[in-house]
């Protein structure tokens, strides 16, 4: 019994196997979970912290033994042994220093560690947003492949099933030879563009298969879905506040500002000298034969203050409030330009009618008719299923772009709507 339920089971869940799609979301988590380029810039990040974390520790303190004698040494002081009966003759000196930074130099270079890994932060989530982008806008490129695919079909076995008839007929003489080769010479055309495209769905589906690093990824598995919605009601008023706040190319800039800004704190604190705290032990060196002292050592600032590395920090800070300036102007004209381009495309495209496609369909049935019935000649038909194809053309590139247009407005802004 058990051998009969497994076959039938396998039956039953086939056809839900093959009906799994997948949506632009499900590619979206792929490429979030597997894509290589991703999650090695992600290991920045945490390179960023280690250095963090190294830059917190003191410097090592130096140990330095010298004027050690190995042989006997003679007409001295005798002196006690330093272990069982050895070191009566011998002479020895132990110094031990300790660097102590001044200024706070060590919490101001920590404080630009920090600012470093933020800056790493906002590379990876930079990478993340363009190639999600990428993804999105190859996803929408198929999604126009496809369309173009399917009414190209139409075409291609229309004039298939043109091209046999004539052929048949221009044997037998019943219709001219030229309009054969007319025939012919359009299908021929139309048979090119079909490669042409199928490349470009190839090209197209590739790079979605490295994106999400799902190379067994196939266009009948994909769902497509094209949205009615009119994207610009959908956009808030106050774009350009929300990008200030958003966009990563700007929070990057403010971010290379406060390097500046922590850059120029550091080196003026880099002009006051450090502290070199010493201890030294001598045996047998001096007058005395254990002698234990303490000292200090440190730079006196005659000829460098640091002034060089000060002015040119200080510039920096200039430079980028001049950088910063100039991405937010990038930034609000980009804003403006997408938004206007978004409003003129969505005009264009209610232009069209809601059912054009259907309706362009049944115009070509209609024509295909008439040109049986010889109510049109051969040259029209050709020149209608021309612009029936051009129209298509034009109206799903339209699409595209205002898709791709949405797209580049939600990366610029840095928020999906």
């Amino acid at each position: 019994m058990k051998h009969i339920l497994f076959p039938i089971a396998f039956i039953c869940a086939a056809p839900a196997l093959q009906a799994q799609t997948t949506t632009l979301t499900d590619l979206e988590n792929q490429f979030i979970q597997s894509n290589s380029q991703l999650l090695a810039s992600k290991f920045n990040i945490d390179k960023a912290q280690a250095e963090i974390i190294q830059e917190k520790l003191w410097p090592n303190p130096t140990l330095s033994i010298s004027e050690v004698n190995l042989w006997k040494t003679y007409n001295i002081e005798k002196q006690p042994y330093l272990f069982g009966k050895y070191g009566q003759n011998q002479q020895i000196s132990v110094d031990l220093q300790q660097m102590i930074e001044t200024a706070g130099k060590r919490k101001k270079r920590v404080a630009l560690k920090q600012l470093d890994q933020k800056s790493a932060t906002f590379e990876y989530e930079e990478l993340l947003r363009e190639l999600r982008k990428e993804l999105r806008l190859t996803f929408y490129d198929l999604q126009r492949i496809q369309q173009e695919v399917k009414h190209l079909n139409v075409i291609v076995e229309l004039y298939t099933q043109m091209y046999a008839q004539y052929q048949r007929q221009s044997e037998l003489k019943n219709v001219s030879t030229a309009d054969f080769y007319r025939i012919q010479t359009e299908l021929i055309g139309l048979q090119k563009q079909q490669i042409e495209i199928e490349n470009e769905q190839f090209e197209a589906l590739s790079k979605l298969q490295i994106l999400t690093h799902n190379h067994s990824l196939d266009v009948s598995q994909i769902k497509f879905e094209t949205s009615a919605n009119i994207k610009s009601q959908i956009l808030p008023i106050n774009l350009v506040e929300i990008a200030k706040e958003q966009n990563i190319g700007l929070k990057r800039q403010l971010n290379e500002k406060a390097k500046a800004q922590q850059l120029l704190v550091l080196e003026k604190a880099e002009k006051k000298p450090d502290l070199t705290v010493q201890m030294n032990y001598d045996r047998g060196g001096n007058i005395m034969s254990d002698f234990i002292g303490l000292g200090v050592s440190f730079d006196l600032p005659v000829f460098n203050r640091n002034k060089g590395n000060i002015k040119a920090a200080e510039i920096g800070i200039i430079q980028e409030q001049s950088n910063q300036l100039t991405v937010e102007n990038n930034l609000i004209q980009s804003i403006h330009q997408l938004r206007n381009q978004l409003i003129r495309i969505e005009k264009s495209l209610q232009n069209w009618p809601v059912d054009h496609l259907k309706n362009q369909k049944q115009m070509l049935d209609n024509y295909k008719k008439h040109f049986q019935n010889n109510q049109v000649t051969l040259l029209e038909f050709i020149d209608f299923t021309q612009a029936y194809r051009e129209a298509n053309q034009a109206y799903f590139q339209l699409q595209q772009t205002y898709q791709n247009t949405f797209e580049e407005l939600q990366y610029i802004v840095g928020k999906d709507f």
